[in-house]
């Protein structure tokens, strides 16, 4: 019995999973625009690889942001589309949330250090959360962390400043984000290379489900896409009476 894990907040990402947190495949496609393209053969090469039959998934994980609009979308509507097909539940799981247990884990980091991750929102802004780390190492390895503060967007010298709100010592700020606006986080400890495992995705859906916490599905955009529709036109009036032979 296995779980596919879907998050397309910024690479297209999907793994196979056992149910005991075991990898059995995992791919990520840095991609950023052509998700609906390649996440379903993804998903189709990652069961056979692992052997997985369609009728052995038990549950579908889908990292839920937050994220731009279209990508974040398509990985959602992805996810609640093969549970739906399959009679099986769809677990969410905050992408930020797998991103900051991911650097606890490639940093090493201990009980009361403090994570900031920071991803591309666009616009020159970031998507950003604060984390203060409750133990390292929970269940299905992956550690336990308290969010500190909660999801937002913002310019990314806003970001930074948080860093410095951590627990004992400055927070390390990690994520793609990170990278992109290196100037911003100049001087502090930094790690824009952490990315999120669709695999720690997965194992965070299981510890949280087997905790009894809700897992809702609910993608985090933050703010309205960029693209709108355009406002509705107004209605010509009819010239006044006497107008037209004037």
């Amino acid at each position: 019995m296995a779980l596919v894990s879907i998050d397309t907040s910024a690479s297209v990402a999907a793994a196979i999973v056992a149910d005991d947190g075991t990898r059995l495949a995992s791919a990520s496609v840095p991609e950023q625009r052509r998700h609906a393209e390649l996440l379903a053969p993804l998903i189709t090469d990652l069961l056979a690889e692992a052997g997985v039959a369609r009728t052995d998934v038990r549950a579908v994980v889908g990292g839920t942001g937050p994220a731009p609009f279209t990508g974040l979308r398509v990985g959602l509507v992805t996810a609640r589309t093969f549970a739906l097909a399959l009679g099986v539940p769809v677990l969410g799981v905050p992408s930020l949330d797998a991103v900051a247990a991911q650097a606890v884990l490639d940093l090493a980091l201990v009980a009361d250090d403090a994570v900031l991750v920071a991803t591309d929102a666009r616009r020159k802004q970031v998507y950003r959360a604060h984390y203060v780390v409750e133990t390292a190492d929970g269940p299905y390895g992956v550690p336990r962390l308290v969010r500190t503060h909660d999801f937002d967007v913002c310019a990314a010298s806003d970001a930074a400043a948080l860093a410095a709100d951590g627990v004992g010592a400055r927070a390390v700020a990690v994520g793609p984000g990170v990278g992109l606006y290196a100037d911003a986080f100049a001087g502090l400890r930094t790690a824009p290379d952490v990315a999120l495992d669709p695999v720690v995705l997965a194992r965070l859906a299981l510890a949280r489900r087997d905790a009894g916490e809700d897992l809702p599905t609910e993608p985090l955009y933050l703010r309205r896409p960029d693209v709108q529709l355009p406002a509705e036109r107004k209605r010509a009036t009819a010239p006044a009476a006497g107008a037209a032979g004037r």
